[in-house]
């Protein structure tokens, strides 16, 4: 892509969009090494982090901790629950002109999120994290789950042909005007981290790919369910894949 192409405006404030539910073993934790990185970079942000109906302590230690993090913004999804849900709620209430959306359980690096913001400044509406280039790396990665994971993105890689090979995974960053050009957002669950990105390819949004790590969570229980997911996760692909091919290009960036 052309220099000329990418030259857009310069971005003024990120925001990070964590959706969190019981996550009081590592919410703390993960919003304060996430604050201290961006600050150590010179980076303006806001940190948004939505309780979604969360059973523990989850909510009262955000609120106590807003005291010493005054970019941490906490609000509560008072709405239907569900993990794409809370992350609509997060890009609803978001300041920012940019944003990652990242997960509260410290599997995502901090350091990524520095590299997120660079990538986008340097033009581009998207940036989309990959585990699974030279340079990415997982650590502690179930195996079951591996396997469904690469099988997914295979699939989702063939059927919009594509060179990006790890849709599935929320952690991605985003311009503003990419999130407004994409809604309506639609999917309630984790089938939102598929939505978001194909939308954005099929509407012609730019985007790049950068090596990103993750290890798995060390305190607290996985909140996806493969085996509840499978239909829904098909469900958006056929819709992007209709609008794809049968939209006439309506809802392509103008």
């Amino acid at each position: 892509m052309s220099a000329q192409e990418l030259e857009r405006r310069p971005l003024h404030l990120l925001s990070i969009v964590l959706p969190a539910r019981d996550e009081e073993g590592c919410v703390c934790s993960t919003v304060e090494h996430l604050h201290l990185e961006l600050r150590l970079n010179n980076i303006p942000h806001e940190i948004v982090v939505v309780d979604d109906g969360s059973s523990d302590n989850t909510w009262s230690l955000l609120q106590r901790l807003q005291q010493s993090v005054p970019e941490l913004k906490p609000l509560q999804n008072i709405g239907q629950h569900g993990f794409g849900r809370a992350i609509i709620c997060g890009l609803d209430n978001m300041a920012g002109d940019a944003v990652v959306i990242m997960m509260a359980d410290e599997s995502d690096d901090c350091r990524d999120v520095v590299r997120y913001w660079e990538e986008l400044n340097k033009g581009y509406d998207c940036v989309f994290g990959s585990r699974f280039i030279k340079g990415g790396g997982t650590i502690d990665y179930p195996r079951f789950k591996l396997l469904v994971n690469r099988l997914a993105n295979k699939f989702l890689q063939m059927f919009f042909r594509i060179k990006l090979n790890d849709t599935t995974n929320a952690f991605k960053a985003y311009r503003r005007e990419v999130i407004d050009g994409c809604r309506p957002l639609i999917a309630p669950h984790f089938n939102l981290t598929i939505e978001i990105p194909l939308k954005a390819i099929v509407r012609g949004y730019s985007w790049t790919i950068i090596p990103i790590t993750w290890r798995n969570r060390r305190t607290g229980a996985a909140k996806l369910k493969i085996k509840e997911m499978g239909s829904r996760y098909l469900f958006i692909c056929m819709y992007i894949w209709l609008e794809k091919y049968l939209s006439r290009g309506d809802y392509k960036k103008q």
